[in-house]
């Protein structure tokens, strides 16, 4: 057996044996990491009635069926991906990059002159496994997450990304407090303890 799939193995195996993948099954969400976003709402209280809610990188659509749930039909969920991804009820789905302007525009046209209460991101880039390229990979799509805020955030909205705690995350860190009132860290118990991912709670945005 070679190393690739001793480690492919060992991953399935953990996943089969998952509280959190059984958890999801039952609930019927499409992700274990339903539980992150879960968690965080509980404590935070993310969701409001009425709310505008933006899923960056959404595939395969844990975190846009929570939004839908916790909205309860008042408000409006939309979810991008350059994924495909299956329709869910009281989801707008977009799929292509964001980075995309025809994909920003079809957005911002959805929005019809509105902008976002909350963008909600547990994108991350393809591990590698080594550090040293996998955190400025994770850093890049941070700033463009930040990027996207500054256009389709209001005032008083609301962020909450995946970070890997690492090089760069404190002048990250920085310049979110810059245009927020209020940055946190939280690590949601679905979070693996192995794992470097924080998420990052940013409330409070300034235009």
């Amino acid at each position: 057996m070679t190393r690739k799939s001793t480690s492919s193995a060992r991953w399935l195996d953990r996943h089969v044996t998952d509280k959190w993948v059984k958890q999801a099954q039952l609930d019927g969400y499409r992700s274990r990491a339903s539980y992150k976003l879960i968690e965080i709402d509980k404590r935070d209280r993310l969701f409001t009635p009425g709310a505008l809610v933006v899923d960056l990188g959404a595939a395969p659509g844990g975190w846009a069926q929570v939004a839908s749930r916790a909205l309860k039909d008042k408000g409006r969920v939309i979810a991008l991906d350059l994924l495909e991804m299956e329709p869910l009820a009281g989801v707008e789905v977009i799929q292509g990059d964001f980075r995309d302007q025809q994909v920003l525009d079809d957005l911002l046209g959805r929005l019809d002159g509105g902008l976002a209460d909350l963008v909600i991101c547990d994108m991350a880039p393809n591990v590698s496994g080594i550090k040293a390229v996998d955190q400025p990979a994770m850093m890049y799509l941070l700033e463009l997450t930040l990027d996207f805020c500054e256009q389709v955030l209001k005032t008083g909205g609301k962020l909450l990304t995946k970070t890997f705690e690492g090089a760069g995350m404190v002048e990250y860190r920085q310049q979110v407090k810059a245009r927020f009132g209020r940055v946190v860290m939280r690590k949601p118990a679905a979070s693996r303890d192995s794992s470097v991912e924080q998420y990052l709670l940013a409330t409070g945005f300034r235009r």
